[in-house]
């Protein structure tokens, strides 16, 4: 009983521990668990133009933050010698490029790569603001807000929602002589935003202009778009400046925060900037196991993906057999079906992957057939056993080279696969049925041959199917998982399938004699 008790402990461990690593693998480093998730990798290129005066140039250009959602893959920094450093501030990033003399047109680039992971929830900045000041009007500006403040003021209960009226106030179709005034009719859009963030100050609610991008496949020469974020004591909130609306958009990037201008140019003039998108579909997996590798997490830095490629394509098979050991664990202990042996199913399995289905079992009958027949010849010579298995050896190359050599003289390519299949494990096969026929029969011989044939078309099945083939590789911790099921499975005592149907005639008799 405690001999149970420890083996039920074991494979509790050993299942919750494979498990536990596929749900992190999945939810934490973003793995798919299927082999054709796909998602949109999003290219953005800001291009900076601007004349140098001849004189010492410093050009600062803002970075857009890393957000939990987003995840960067390349960052590339290109200009005409110039010198380059990364900068951290205390609301994000910034790029300077600096050198000592420049005349004429001068363009540098910033290009991004990025994707959207599968986060969940969204992570508004946890920065705390700063204590509002009050900006100075002048006396008739300042009339034309404190009339408007007082009538937003009466219909709201909070800062968001005073944020909200006050913006949709701001734009509403039929504006009032106040909000004309304060709005100016020929301002650009961020003289409205500076408006917003002016109008919340001066109610003392903190805000701050926020920029970002539209991620739209194929635009070029795209400008970002303002936002206003107000904090409305527990946390920052996205606020758009023409509808007054709340939600993050979908298919947008945060490129700046707060007051700092997108661009400062030190040495030139007429700067401007502009952006171009555009969106390629990758695999998820490829795209995970890139970033992770760059990144160095633990799991896969020390995994199958840090090896060459030649012994990753190795690996792709080998971890295959897991999944052919539990397919004839329950063929065997739960079924009930007859093999001879336990793991040259297995492999033949493995052959059939190399030879395909058909011709795989066309090659391995007309092998296993022809071995046979001259094993019986082996067996009238009283040979030694290991001389008898060697000549075996000898006999079924010869076999598989014969068939590989027709079949290329006939133009078969398929049958030249042959050679897939591993001859000391045929050979063996050959001996072991040869010696099961003198002493079973022939019969003992067709169902272990056929017993051992099915279950390697069923293994076959599996582990040819795509979804079993990505999960096995990408996540080896399956074999966990398996090695949990195949511990449960030793345990079994009871009847076979096999067996309950050799003894239903019996359960019906037994039942017609009650009666």
């Amino acid at each position: 009983m405690q001999e149970k008790s420890r083996l039920y402990i074991v494979v509790i461990l050993i299942l919750f521990t494979g498990i536990g690593l596929i749900l992190y693998k999945h939810f934490a480093l973003g793995f798919p668990l299927i082999p054709d998730d796909k998602k949109f990798v999003w290219t953005i290129e800001a291009k900076i133009d601007f004349e140098a005066q001849g004189d010492p140039v410093i050009l600062s250009f803002a970075l857009p933050p890393k957000e939990p959602n987003l995840t960067f893959m390349e960052e590339d920094f290109a200009s005409p010698d110039y010198g380059f450093s990364e900068q951290t501030i205390p609301n994000g990033r910034r790029a300077q490029w600096s050198k000592r003399v420049a005349t004429g047109p001068q363009t540098t680039y910033y290009r991004l790569s990025l994707y959207e992971n599968d986060w969940i929830g969204n992570t508004p900045p946890s920065d705390q603001p700063e204590t509002p000041k009050k900006p100075e009007f002048d006396k008739v500006f300042k009339t034309a807000a404190i009339t408007l403040l007082d009538q937003v003021r009466a219909k709201s209960a909070n800062s968001e929602i005073f944020a909200r009226e006050l913006i949709q106030t701001l734009n509403s179709t039929d504006p009032s002589q106040n909000q004309r005034l304060l709005l100016n009719d020929h301002a650009n859009a961020d003289y409205k935003t500076n408006l917003i963030v002016n109008l919340l100050a001066f109610e003392g609610i903190s805000a701050r202009v926020a920029r970002g991008l539209y991620l739209e496949d194929g635009r070029r020469r795209q400008s970002l778009t303002n936002f206003v974020e107000v904090h409305d004591g527990d946390q920052w909130l996205l606020f758009d400046q023409d509808t007054g609306n709340s939600d993050m958009p979908e298919n947008f990037i945060m490129w700046q925060r707060g007051g700092q201008s997108l661009l400062d140019v030190v040495g030139g003039t007429n700067s401007r900037v502009s952006f171009s998108i555009i969106r390629n579909v990758q695999s998820t997996r490829n795209l995970v196991v890139r970033s992770s590798m760059d990144s160095q997490a633990g799991l896969i830095d020390f995994s199958i993906y840090s090896l060459p490629i030649e012994q990753q394509n190795a690996f792709k098979m080998i971890l295959l057999l897991p999944i052919g050991a539990l397919i004839v664990v329950i063929m065997r202990l739960i079924i009930g079906i007859r093999t001879s042996g336990t793991f040259m199913p297995i492999l033949i399995a493995l052959a059939l992957i190399q030879t395909t289905l058909i011709t795989g079992i066309i090659m391995f009958l007309i092998v296993v057939s022809t071995g046979l027949l001259i094993r019986s010849y082996l067996s009238r010579l009283n040979l030694l056993f290991v001389a008898r298995i060697s000549a075996v050896i000898i006999v079924v190359i010869t076999i598989m080279a014969s068939i590989s050599i027709i079949s290329n003289k006939f133009g078969f390519s398929q049958a030249m696969t042959v050679t897939f299949f591993p001859m000391i494990i045929l050979a063996w096969t050959i001996e072991r049925m040869s010696v099961l026929w003198e002493e079973d029969g022939p019969k003992e011989v067709l169902i272990q041959g056929a017993g051992s044939l099915l279950t390697a078309i069923i293994a076959y099945l599996f582990m040819t199917n795509r979804i079993v083939e990505y999960m096995t590789f990408n996540f080896p911790e399956l074999m966990l998982v398996n090695l949990a099921f195949i511990l449960i499975l030793g345990q079994y005592t009871g009847y076979r399938l096999s067996e309950l149907y050799r003894f239903h005639a019996l359960e019906r008799r037994n039942v017609i004699n009650k009666r």
